[in-house]
């Protein structure tokens, strides 16, 4: 005879569940809102020396991962796989210009422009479904996307230039989500992460190469803390994405795209309130279009009951 499953047991294991989605997921977003305090603990590396060892470090703490695991033939099954060997390839690409980007970025006073960039990625990454995968927008989507442009505009004038820190990084993680979500589940966040930093460990070691040259290495050369904190770009980069994988397991795209708004959220109140950098008018007023264009979109998301095919990916 077999047991019946109770009722309260199964909502409890499900409510259990979601919590722990939710802890998984928002640590994970955290540890990103995070990273531009990081990188400036890091000083006086410069940022092509920081994304060179947070590449290597990568790699090393994913092949570390993969041995205690003991999830090799993942890796080999992944490996024999030579369509999805050259697209991880193509998404290293765009995971190496948003590392630089938002490195240089933070490094450089503009953390509160890359925040910019993460908010405005859930409207990129509708713009990508119409072009790329020819899909049709709602009336709401559309409505969210004029106010983002408008937006834009006015943040141009007040730059006196376009953002390109903020384009660049929403662009760049844009089309590095399509690309992780087209390859779906056929590759986990660990054998993911090794591919792609497999293939960008060359580039690593020649920036490493070309920045000896021209101002030289600090790496082992100013202090014990600062030695540590570069080899711990390996746990820095990987960790947040295992947080991720755990937190998408668990819950529904439609929560998960919502709390992806905790990094730049974040990431914006570090550049503002512990850095310091300036908000001019102009600068509110278009943050403040973006906040209603991401507003619109989270409304037609939860009524229409599904996210962006792309929008909860993992960021920087």
């Amino acid at each position: 005879m077999t047991d019946a499953v109770s009722p309260v047991a199964t909502t409890g294991t499900a409510a259990g569940t979601h919590r722990a989605g939710l802890i998984f997921g928002g640590l994970s977003y955290a540890l990103w809102g995070a990273l531009p305090l990081y990188f400036l603990l890091l000083a006086p590396s410069g940022s092509f020396e920081i994304v060179a060892w947070r590449v290597l470090f990568s790699l090393v703490f994913c092949v570390l991962i993969i041995t205690v695991t003991r999830t090799w033939t993942v890796l080999g099954r992944a490996l024999r796989q030579r369509r999805l060997v050259w697209t991880m390839g193509l998404a290293g690409v765009f995971i190496f210009i948003n590392w630089q980007t938002y490195v240089i970025a933070a490094t450089t006073g503009h953390v509160v422009e890359a925040a910019l960039g993460y908010f405005i990625n859930p409207i990129v990454t509708v713009l990508l479904g119409v072009f790329v995968l020819r899909e049709h927008l709602r009336r709401l989507q559309w409505v969210a996307i004029t106010i983002s442009f408008v937006a834009v505009v006015v943040l141009a004038v007040g730059y006196g230039s376009l953002p390109w820190i903020s384009l660049i990084l929403a662009f760049s993680f844009g089309f590095y989500g399509l690309i992780k979500k087209r390859v779906g589940p056929s590759v986990d966040a660990v054998t993911g992460l090794t591919l792609e930093t497999a293939w960008l460990a060359p580039v690593a070691i020649i920036q490493l190469v070309v920045v000896s040259g021209i101002s030289g290495l600090t790496f082992g050369t100013v202090s014990p803390w600062h030695t540590a904190g570069l080899l711990a770009a390996g746990v820095i980069t990987a960790v947040p994405l295992l947080l991720f994988a755990a937190a998408a397991r668990r819950l529904p795209l439609t929560v998960l795209g919502l709390i992806q708004f905790v990094a730049p959220v974040l990431q914006f109140l570090v550049g503002v309130f512990i850095l310091g950098e300036a908000m001019p008018f102009e600068r509110w007023v278009g943050f403040g279009l973006v906040w209603v264009a991401l507003i619109i979109l989270t409304v037609d998301m939860v009524a229409s009951g599904r996210t962006p095919r792309r929008s909860a990916v993992e960021p920087a």
